[in-house]
């Protein structure tokens, strides 16, 4: 089966520095793949190449078998590919359906239905449904800037997951979470992934939320892949300890 996203052999370098250098791996569907790694290991330079935010030096990646390179972040989302971001991007001052439904429009391409056509595109029954998913509904006709910080967190989420996508990349998602949240979040993300088949790359600085979340792991080290597996494996890999894990 055609992975759902194959990263091969992508390097990028910032003048002299190789910030991530000769990295491949494949995402199957239905994974929830974590990539971890100390500060300046190249996680998160290599996630904006895999989602054309930065243009890999060499390389290639691909969704679905289909090169993205120079792809737009719109036609991402029409691929199927969804992200969320470290700095949450919910607009503070519009309700949580409506944030929501600007996702979908947005996701779906459909922009021009706030002009043409129902106001919100036909999507409020589905965005309804996201709001009962993420457990937002007592705070649906609430403005987004009034939750709490984890509850913004299920929104963004809410808001990335609207389009059904089939890839989602999770930036830091339990970052500035407390904990009785992060256990909602992490559920959620576990009942998605289950009930959809969605699959999950996610970039995190939380230990103990990878390990519980993801079904495998790699770990970058200095831009280089230096283990790979399970989180058990990856738990008591002693080169992660020595160069990550402090051990």
């Amino acid at each position: 089966m055609t992975p759902v996203l194959s990263v091969r052999n992508v390097s990028k370098s910032f003048g002299g520095l190789r910030a991530v250098d000769n990295v491949s791996f494949d995402v199957h569907q239905g994974e929830i793949l974590g990539l971890i790694g100390p500060n300046g290991s190249g996680k998160s330079t290599l996630f904006n190449c895999v989602l054309g935010q930065l243009p890999a030096s060499t390389g290639i990646v691909l969704v679905d078998g289909k090169e993205v390179a120079g792809k737009r972040p719109c036609d991402l989302n029409k691929l199927g590919v969804g992200r969320t971001f470290q700095m949450l991007q919910v607009f503070p001052e519009m309700t949580v359906l409506d944030n929501i439904i600007l996702a979908g429009q947005e996701h779906k391409g459909t922009m021009l239905s706030r002009l043409f056509g129902k106001p919100d595109a036909g999507l409020t029954e589905e965005a309804l449904r996201m709001i009962d998913f993420f457990r937002l509904g007592h705070q649906t006709h609430e403005k987004a800037g009034s939750l709490s910080y984890g509850q913004q967190k299920l929104l963004d989420a809410a808001m990335a997951f609207m389009a059904g996508p089939k890839l989602v990349m999770l930036d830091e998602p339990a970052g500035g979470v407390n904990l009785t949240m992060l256990a909602d979040l992490k559920e959620r993300l576990k009942a998605f992934n289950q009930e959809r088949g969605a699959t999950f790359v996610v970039i995190e600085h939380n230990m103990e939320f990878v390990m519980s979340l993801c079904t495998r792991i790699i770990v970058l080290a200095n831009g280089r892949i230096i283990a790979e597996g399970d989180p058990e494996t990856v738990r008591n890999d002693p080169t992660v300890i020595e160069a990550y894990l402090g051990g």
